[in-house]
This record gives structure tokens, sequence and C-alpha cells, in this order.
């Protein structure tokens, strides 16, 4: 299989694991690549994500990097071959490559939670509330732009629709809900449709008051997006220059633990809903 130039998110996940898996073993990449019978500059290419190998490849590695973990193993395996094309691809032209990165990280989770405090969830929000936020975005953006990204977000939100259905978690502050984005009548629309995703079976809502003082973490964006195993999970932040992705395991335990605070200190799911449709009805 020839070198990719610019490898996915995905592909990129899958070298940077057997390089994990290979340091653990305490084997550097020459003397792995010599057990392996391949060239230390291929090895080097598969660890980047620049050189697709078999699943068959994959579990030689694991083997000889005495990998104990058959569920990993397995998880590893399905992430191996060439580049597969999805949906995603037609934007990476278009936006930057984080985009498509994301959308392809979320096709693949098995789980996802999102925490945010003064902004309504990119996978739940409408059409014209997406679009008054593109329309603000500094340096400008043009108008096709901007439509652009809403017709990226609009199809990225197909992944909480599709079957098997994923379990999805937002944490939102209240702050986020009285926000009258785009004017009261696509605020009370906005509210509307977060009612509405909140009766589906996998979407679970849960509103941070006002008044329930401490809010763990520093407000910034957080999506935490489950793989097959614990070890494959990816946090993804908005910074102001783009998307961030972190998969290192200190980094994994650390914003798990700030979202299940932040989720231990929302109201449940009921009450939740409640209070969204009283703000609705305060605007």
């Amino acid at each position: 299989m020839p070198p990719t130039n610019v490898p996915t998110l995905r592909q990129r996940r899958l070298g940077a694991e057997l390089r994990k898996l290979r340091e653990r073993a305490g084997l550097s990449s020459t003397a792995a690549a010599a057990r392996l019978g391949v060239q230390q500059a291929r090895m080097s290419m598969i660890e980047a994500g620049r050189y697709a190998v078999s699943a068959d490849r994959v579990r030689a590695m694991a083997i000889s990097y005495s990998c104990n973990s058959p569920e990993l193993i397995d998880a590893l395996t399905t992430m191996t071959g060439g580049r597969t094309r999805g949906w995603w691809d037609d934007y990476r032209e278009v936006l930057p490559t984080a985009l498509a990165d994301l959308a392809e990280l979320e096709h693949h989770a098995t789980e996802l939670r999102v925490v945010l405090a003064i902004h309504i969830p990119g996978l739940l929000q409408t059409a014209d509330h997406a679009r008054t936020l593109f329309q603000d975005v500094v340096p400008p953006l043009r108008a096709y732009e901007v439509e652009h990204r809403l017709s990226y977000r609009m199809k990225r939100q197909e992944v909480l629709h599709r079957r098997p259905l994923i379990p999805y978690t937002a944490i939102i502050h209240e702050a986020a809900l009285r926000m009258q984005v785009g004017g009261s009548a696509t605020a009370r629309a906005q509210l509307k449709h977060l009612l509405d995703m909140g009766d589906l079976e996998n979407i679970m809502l849960r509103v941070i008051p006002f008044g329930n003082g401490i809010f763990s973490g520093n407000g910034q964006p957080i999506d935490y997006v489950s793989g097959a195993v614990r070890q494959l999970d990816t946090v993804q932040l908005d910074v102001h220059h783009g998307c961030e992705f972190l998969d290192a395991e200190a980094e994994l335990v650390k914003y798990r633990t700030v979202l299940d605070r932040m989720e231990s200190n929302a109201l449940k799911p009921t009450d939740s809903l409640n209070l969204i449709h009283r703000i609705m009805q305060e605007i």
C-alpha cells in the first residue's frame, strides 16, 4: 500500500497507538522493524499514519509487543487498511482539515459527551442559530464560506440518528440557554429544538443552572468521543485557532473527571427539560 502524504486523524491515531505499544515493550523503532522484518523507514511511516497496514500486520505487531488486551487489538484492526472515504472528505478542500477529522471521529464513536458554558452544542443547533454564529466569526467569513460551514454542521448532526444509535450526553450551562442568538424568534426555535432532541432515546440533556455554584473546568467547550475501547477515546477542544485533539492517558482521565463533576452538578434530565421549557416561555 502506498504512503499517504496527508494522513487523517484516524490514521495518525492508529500509528500513535502502535508506537505506544512498541515503547511499552521497550523496543526502539529500529529493533521493532528488525523483529517484524520491515524497513525502519517504513516503520516510521506506519507510526506516523502515513503508511496503511493490514489487520494481520497490526496483530503481528501487537503480539511482537506483548500486548495482552484482545479488545484493544481488535479495535486497532478496525482502523487498518487504506483510507475510507466518507461524506466529510467532500469538505476537506473548503474547510479546515480538523473539522473533517472531527466528523470522522464522531462517525466511529461509541458514545459522545459534550459540555458547553455559553454555546449550544453544534450537533443540537438549528440552521438559523448556526448561521448566525458563522456570520459573526472573526475574521469574517464570505457568504459561500458560511454556507459551507452550515451544510457541514447540518450533515454532522446525522450521526445522532444513525443506527445503531450512539448515546449522546450534552451538559449545558443555563447561560447558553438564555443567550438570544439571532433574536428572540430564533432563540425560541432553538430551545424548542433542544426539547425535541431531548425526547430522543439516545440523547440526554443536563443543564447546570445559575444557582448551582461552582463550574468545574474553565468554561472551555469539551467534546469527549469514546472509542471501541477506553484507550482509543479522544478529547476535542475548541480553541481560538481551531480544533485541538488530545489522547494521552493522563488527559483522558482529567477530562473524564471534569465531565463527571459537571454532570453531577447538573439537573436531572427531566428537570433540565423543564428548565429549558421555562426559559423558552420567558423569551
